[in-house]
């Protein structure tokens, strides 16, 4: 626990002001107004920049319950102390340094080991990558995403509990000196990987001996016992003898002085084959990587020599290295028309991401020109003649030919601007001609106010054979610049909106009774949203448990380094022992499920998974009447010991129907019964719920102990009285295949069930079917799709791989246009109301054939 009034002596500043409870836990670490959980303990540090000003949002964090903050000295608080009576503040020098302080302190209370990771490439990869090997046999906290900046470390250290987690897995980027001494100070790691030594950030050093000296800073704490590294970068190997750091070494050359030796035998189309040579330990053995490309090759071999050490059994890491799964990273390389080619990574924009963007452009082996697109750059802490300098600084290394600027900020600079001068490049503004002219001729550069103003003048032919890397902040849509220059394909998408996601959880959040915990539903693909992903963020949100319907979905999060407690709602007896192995929790329902679990754990076994006692209280589906009282009372007192319950739960039949309030209540009051039977037989309390999403919002006296968030984390609010507070995180769309003009008189589709018209129609085909999860009940003008902010109705039949709708009144579609199928303009709810269905349907049923593609803004 860390409280409030440590926070004088830590930072060693006195109270501004003293908070209401003098006993205040800090809970949460909160650094944006918009993303306020539950405001109970959580400690906003009111961080300025160039172009944000945390003290500003005091007043309506306030109104939102947060009562503690740490602020910069002799900074303005709008009201002044007396606007916030109950509140604790403390003002320092710099709430950035704090908020690492404070991080660093808390990492302190972990006696585990902690993984460190830098270099200049990979290191998310190999973070993720090694998540997911280790985590058979341990709980692991690691970054989300790649959160390795001076913010983004401690925010990610913060969520290391010495309870829950037995390893902590974090990188650390940097871009300049004095950087790295500050995130080794929080991490404080015990074993380290150094990925590549690359270009990435070489504008903020003087040279790469410099980056490479900063960087290895991270491993020179006292606790730090072993650096794994390639003995095949000289300047590496060199800097780590030099520093006397205790190395462990790998190399894919024979006779080199490394601890291991990997020869690779053959690389096939998606795998490579390699020999294992590991002197130390007498070890000989051959793998399999399934992968084929050389960053992937080179990611995995970091992570297989930390198994090696390990000393993990061949076999075991056999298994494993085949349920390896690549990490979706924003970066997408795409077919464009006229022959060229798109590197899309267009869902965020900061500076440290450009310059690994460009680092891929400038790797590109294509000829022809190198096309940069690219928004303002966001929340970078720089001024703009500094930050689009440094911008313009990283051209030249990634062969840019031509710079395509877009967004008021870089508009407006260019415009104001007279000339640009960094390293000998000069460019001055043309206004007639929408330009910049320079003194390098091979350099061409266009700017425009809005995505949209380049949309209009846009010839895709313009950009014929060019490598066209688009990098743009997620507000400025630049995914509509991709599908106007993306070749031809089946385009259909659902996108998942994670701080959607986040928003909603939040929330429900703010709804629950002090002290209750969340259980949150990601079963069934997590709803059609992509289990990992989700998972791997609720963990981040420090959700307490998580439910999925069998036991290999539970297997594949754990494999995919997920470490939250787990239930398993409908257990095989005999997945028993895979519950106990991959540490999955059971729901017990039955006497017959009671007894094999009793059998597949015997008094001589080690003891069994934590169980969950399901009670039937009117669904009259699974669970223990209350007539089984007795017998399972009975039973828990005989095998005392043996039956080690987590939680009882029930599950409500109609929470959302105000019409049967009366019955939910009725179970309400059998489950109290219930559950005091079970705790007495037991002789200790336990979890106990029974709400669902809508019962969280409409029964707040029943939250118990836990309540179980499901489809209301995903924007359906299925009490009908909460939609306006939470966000669609699904959105569903396809592309225009081609649009045909029908003269009257003729039919659409299969069977003709597209019936003729009257009159001439210009029908749209769109690339996305039954197949793809897209219901045929949507035939005939039941389904809608979302075209240039236009409804076209469904015409005929829905088809195995695509459908047809009328675009008559739509004048502008075009073949290649996005089409919307639902998601903002087109709810769920009402879509299934359209076929008398449920949105749970609608959501579940998008195929896994559907690429999904996760957005941040």
């Amino acid at each position: 626990m860390f409280f409030f009034s440590a926070l004088p002596a830590l930072l060693a500043r006195p109270l501004l002001q003293a908070p209401a409870d003098p006993a205040a836990e800090v809970r949460h670490l909160l650094l944006d107004s918009r993303r306020v959980g539950l405001p109970a303990g959580a400690l906003f540090f009111a961080l300025r920049g160039p172009s944000h000003n945390g003290h500003r949002y005091l007043p309506d964090l306030y109104a939102q319950g947060v009562r503690l903050f740490v602020v910069e000295e002799a900074a303005f608080l709008p009201g002044g102390l007396a606007a916030y009576p109950q509140a604790g503040f403390v003002a320092v020098a710099s709430p950035l340094a704090a908020l690492q302080a404070v991080a660093a302190a808390h990492r302190a209370t972990f006696a585990g080991p902690v993984f460190g990771i830098t270099g200049s490439n990979g290191k998310t990869i190999v973070k993720e990558w090694l998540a997911q090997l280790l985590s058979p046999e341990e709980d692991i906290c690691r970054s989300p995403r790649s959160y390795n900046s001076q913010v983004g470390v401690p925010l990610s250290v913060w969520e290391l509990l010495p309870d829950r987690h037995t390893l902590g897995i974090f990188e650390a980027g940097i871009s300049e000196t004095g950087e790295m001494a500050r995130l080794a100070a929080i991490i404080q790691p015990t074993e380290g990987i150094f990925t590549t030594l690359g270009t990435a950030h070489d504008a903020g050093f003087v040279s790469g001996q410099e980056k490479l000296l900063e960087k290895l800073q991270l491993f020179q704490g006292p606790r730090f016992q072993r650096l794994f590294y390639c003995h095949d970068q000289a300047l590496v190997r060199h800097a780590v003898a030099s520093q006397q750091l205790p190395g462990f070494s790998w190399t894919r050359h024979p006779g080199q002085p490394a601890d291991i030796y990997f020869a690779l035998d053959q690389s096939t189309s998606g795998s490579t084959s390699l020999h294992v040579r590991y002197a130390g330990v007498g070890l000989e053995a051959a793998f399999t990587l399934p992968f084929s490309d050389e960053p992937s090759v080179e990611n995995a071999l970091h992570c297989l020599a930390v198994l090696l050490h390990r000393q993990v059994e061949p076999a075991e890491i056999r298994r494993r290295l085949a349920r390896l799964h690549p990490v979706a990273m924003r970066l997408e390389m795409k077919l464009g028309r006229h022959d060229s080619y798109l590197l899309d990574d267009t869902y965020n924009n900061d500076l440290a991401g450009l310059a690994l963007a460009l680092n891929a452009l400038g790797r590109q082996s294509r000829p022809g020109r190198r096309t940069l697109i690219l928004s303002d750059v966001l929340e970078s802490g720089l001024s703009g003649p500094e930050l689009y300098g440094r911008v313009a600084a990283l051209l030249p290394a990634a062969g840019v030919t031509r710079l395509v600027g877009i967004g008021e900020e870089i508009f407006q600079l260019r415009v104001k601007s007279e000339g640009l001068r960094v390293e000998g490049l000069n460019t001055k503004f043309d206004e007639p001609a929408g330009q910049f002219s320079t003194s390098n001729p091979q350099l061409l550069t266009q700017f425009f106010p809005t995505t949209e103003a380049f949309l209009a003048q846009l010839d895709p032919a313009a950009f014929a054979r060019e490598v066209i890397l688009i990098k743009g902040a997620r507000r400025f849509g630049f995914e509509r610049i991709v599908a106007a220059l993306q070749a031809q394909q089946h385009g259909t998408v659902l996108e998942v909106n994670l701080d959607a996601l986040s928003h909603n959880l939040q929330h429900y959040r703010r709804q629950l009774q002090p002290g209750t915990k969340l259980m949150v539903m990601v079963k069934a693909f997590a709803y059609g949203a992509g289990s990992y992903e989700v998972a791997s963020l609720l963990e981040f949100q420090r959700a307490d448990y998580l439910a999925v319907a069998y036991p290999d979905e539970g297997v594949a999060l754990r494999e995919a380094g997920i470490s939250l407690p787990i239930m398993v709602m409908n257990p095989a007896p005999d997945s028993f022992g895979t519950l106990q192995h991959y540490r999955l929790e059971p729901e017990i329902y039955s006497f017959e499920m009671l007894a094999e679990y009793l059998a597949a754990f015997p008094p001589a076994a080690s003891p069994g998974p934590p169980i969950h006692l399901k009670l039937d209280t009117g669904m009259r589906r699974l669970g223990f009447d209350e007539a089984d009282l007795p017998e399972l009372v009975a039973m828990l007192r005989q095998h005392a010991g043996r039956l080690p319950v987590a939680s009882v739960m029930t599950h409500l039949a109609a929470a959302d129907d105000a019409a049967h309030d009366d019955f939910t209540q009725a179970q309400l009051a059998a489950f109290r019964r219930m559950a005091t039977a079970l705790e007495a037989a037991l002789g200790h309390p336990v979890l106990k719920h029974a709400l669902n999403s809508a019962g969280i919002l409409r029964f707040p006296t029943a939250h118990f102990d836990m309540v179980r968030l499901g489809i209301g984390l995903y924007g359906v609010d299925a009490s009908g009285r909460d939609s306006a507070a939470l966000r669609p995180v699904s959105q569903l769309r396809t592309t225009i295949s081609q649009i045909k003009t029908l003269p009257a008189g003729h039919t659409v589709g299969y069977g003709r069930r597209g019936a003729a018209a009257t009159s001439e129609r210009r029908i749209a085909t769109l690339a996305i079917g039954y197949a793809d999860g897209y219901d045929r009940r949507f035939g005939n003008g039941a389904g809608l799709a979302l075209i240039h902010g236009q409804l076209a109705p469904v015409v005929g039949s829905v088809c195995m791989d695509m459908c047809m709708v009328d675009v008559t009144d739509i004048a502008q579609a075009r073949a290649g246009d996005v089409a919307l199928l639902f998601g903002e303009g087109l709810p769920l709810p009402e879509l299934a109301g359209r076929i008398g269905t449920i949105a749970y349907e609608l959501l579940t049923n998008v195929s896994e054939r559907v690429k999904r593609v996760f957005v941040s803004e």
